[in-house]
C-alpha cells in the first residue's frame, strides 16, 4: 500500500476495551469469571430489573488507578459515573453506565519503538471505567437471536489515545506495548481471545498538508493480526473513495476476518446522541490522596524499567532484553534460571557469558519446544532450576553444545536432570588430551591423502578431519581441545 501513500496521511486513534480483573462484575455480586454457562452469571442488576441500585466495586476502581500510574496519568481524585443512553438487545438497562464528562485517569501515554519505527509517544487522553454490555448470539437457532448476559456488567477500562498513531504497525506496537503493561500491572489478563481485550480503531485519511478527515471506527477487533488487516483495508478504501471523487461518511464499520474487509454496520453516533447525564444512583467518586500513593507504593517492575535493568545489570542487547520482558512469566522463568544458577556457582558473580546462554537457551530450544507442543511457558517440562543445571555443564565443559541438545531432549521427555543423563548415558564430554591425541593419530593414519592434500594448501580438509575426528570420539570430544590439537599434528 505505500504507493497509495505517498501523498496522503493515516491519523489513527484507538478506544482499547479492557476487561479489570476482578472476581465480581462492576455493580452487582455475580461472578467476573469467563466461560460458564450462558446466564448463569446474572443478578437482578445485571439484568435490568426495576429498583435495583448497583453497589460500586471497590478493587476496580483500585484497578484502574493502578493502570493510570502505569501510563504516568493524572488521577483524577473526584470522578462521576454517567449513564449513556442507547437500545440494543443485549442491554437490558437501556443504558450504560459509564463515564463521560470527568473520566477516573485523564492524560498518560505509550512509548513505542521497533526496528521500522522510531521512538515515538503514544498520548493516552482518558481512562474511563465502564460496566460492559451482554452478547448477543445469531448462529445458534436457525429463527432467533439469543441473549447471553454473563458478560453484562462486567468491569472494563476503556483506554483512549489522542490521534497520534500513524500506520498499522504503530498501532499493533501499541496494542501490544499496552497488553504487555497491563499483564505486569495484572489489571487485565490481555485475552483477546476471550474478549478480555479488544478494540475499536478510528481510521481517516487525508492529503499531506490538509485539514483531518473523516475518521471511521472499525468496532470490536480482537488480535493484532486483524487490526493491522483492518486498518489496511480501510485506508485503502478512503483513498480509493476520494480519488473517486466520492465523500468518506463518519460510520461505525465491522470487520470480517475472513474477506479482510470493513462493512458498514451503522452511522456513527456522536456523544450528544447517547444523552449523557450524571448517574443519579451512584455519588461523586472520591479518591484520596493516601489511597493512590498505597497503590503506588505496591506497584512492581514495570517492562521498560525490567528491560532497562536487564540491559544494565546482566549486559543484555536491547533485542534479548525485549524478548525476555515480552511477558511476565517469560521475565519470571528468566530470573528464576539466574537465580538457581547463582546457587550453582555458590552465590559467585555470574558471568556476562553465562547470562547470555542462559538466555540463548531460553529463546532458542525451549521456545521452540513450547512452540512446537503450543504450551505456555509456565507449562513448561524443564523448570528454571533444571535449564540452570543444564547451562552449567556446558559451561564447566562436562558437555558440548551440541550433546546439550540431545540432553534437552531427553530431559523434556523424562523430567529427569541433566546430570543424571550425562551420567547414566555416559554423555561426558573428552578433556583428556591424551585420549584426544590418541584418536587424532588414528584418523590421520587412516587418511594419509586428505593430509597430504591439506599439507599443499587445501586448508577446507581441516573441517573434514573434525568431523571425522568428532564421529570418532562419539560427539564427545571438546570441541575447543580437538580444534588446537588438530591444527598441532596436521601442520607438523
Amino acid at each position: 500500500m505505500s504507493y497509495l501513500l505517498k501523498d496522503w496521511e493515516v491519523v489513527i486513534g484507538m478506544e482499547v476495551h479492557a476487561q479489570i480483573i476482578t472476581k465480581t462484575k462492576l455493580f452487582s455480586s455475580a461472578p467476573s469469571s469467563f466461560g460458564e454457562e450462558p446466564n448463569e452469571n446474572v443478578a437482578f442488576i445485571d439484568a435490568g430489573f426495576p429498583g435495583m441500585l448497583p453497589s460500586l466495586n471497590e478493587h476496580a476502581i483500585d484497578q484502574a488507578i493502578r493502570t493510570g500510574l502505569g501510563i504516568s496519568g493524572h488521577i483524577n481524585l473526584n470522578s462521576y459515573f454517567d449513564r449513556k443512553n442507547y437500545f440494543y438487545p443485549d442491554l437490558p438497562q437501556g443504558y450504560q453506565i459509564s463515564q463521560f464528562f470527568i473520566p477516573l485517569v485523564s492524560d498518560g501515554y505509550i512509548d513505542i519503538e521497533s526496528k521500522n519505527v522510531q521512538k515515538k509517544r503514544i498520548r493516552i487522553e482518558r481512562i474511563h471505567v465502564e460496566q460492559d454490555a451482554g452478547k448477543n448470539i445469531h448462529d445458534k437457532d436457525p429463527y432467533y437471536s439469543l441473549v447471553d448476559l454473563n458478560r453484562a456488567g462486567v468491569p472494563l477500562m476503556e483506554i483512549v489515545t489522542k490521534p497520534d498513531i500513524s500506520s498499522p504497525e504503530e498501532a499493533c506496537l501499541f496494542l501490544s506495548k499496552l497488553r504487555t503493561m497491563l499483564r505486569y500491572l495484572k489489571t487485565c489478563n490481555g485475552n483477546m481471545e476471550e474478549g478480555s481485550m479488544r478494540a475499536d480503531i478510528n481510521v481517516s485519511v487525508r492529503r499531506k498538508g490538509e485539514p483531518l478527515g473523516t475518521r471511521v471506527e472499525i468496532k470490536n477487533v480482537n488480535s493484532l493480526k486483524f487490526i493491522a488487516e483492518a486498518i489496511n483495508y480501510e485506508v485503502e478504501r478512503q483513498i480509493d473513495l476520494i480519488n473517486d471523487g466520492g465523500k468518506v461518511v463518519q460510520e461505525t464499520r465491522l470487520f470480517n476476518s475472513i474477506t479482510c474487509e470493513t462493512k458498514s454496520l451503522r452511522t456513527k453516533e456522536d456523544a450528544q446522541d447517547y444523552r449523557y447525564f450524571t448517574d443519579p444512583d451512584i455519588p461523586m467518586l472520591k479518591i484520596t490522596e493516601d489511597r493512590v500513593n498505597k497503590i503506588k507504593d505496591s506497584m512492581l517492575e514495570l517492562p521498560d524499567q525490567k528491560k532497562n535493568r536487564y540491559m544494565n545489570d546482566y549486559g543484555l542487547t536491547e533485542y534479548d532484553a525485549s524478548v525476555l520482558i515480552s511477558e511476565p512469566e517469560i521475565a519470571g522463568y528468566f530470573e528464576s534460571a539466574i537465580s538457581e544458577y547463582t546457587v550453582l556457582v555458590n552465590n559467585c558473580e555470574i558471568q556476562q557469558s553465562e547470562i547470555k546462554l542462559i538466555t540463548n537457551w531460553i529463546s532458542s530450544e525451549l521456545f521452540a519446544k513450547l512452540n512446537s507442543e503450543q504450551l505456555a511457558i509456565e507449562q513448561s517440562k524443564i523448570s528454571p532450576k533444571a535449564l540452570s543445571e543444564l547451562v552449567m555443564l556446558i559451561n564447566t565443559d562436562v558437555i558440548s553444545g551440541k550433546i546439550a541438545k540431545d540432553v534437552f531432549q531427553i530431559m523434556w521427555d523424562t523430567g529427569d536432570s541433566a546430570v543424571k543423563i550425562v551420567d547414566e548415558k555416559g554423555m561426558r564430554q573428552i578433556t583428556d588430551t591424551n585420549a584426544i591425541e590418541e584418536s587424532i593419530r588414528k584418523v590421520l593414519s587412516e587418511n594419509p591423502d586428505k593430509l597430504q592434500e591439506y599439507k599443499s594448501g587445501k586448508v577446507k580438509l581441516f573441517g573434514f578431519f573434525v568431523g571425522l575426528l568428532m564421529k570418532e570420539t562419539k560427539g564427545k570430544a571438546n570441541p575447543q581441545v580437538l580444534n588446537k590439537l588438530l591444527k598441532e599434528y596436521m601442520d607438523k
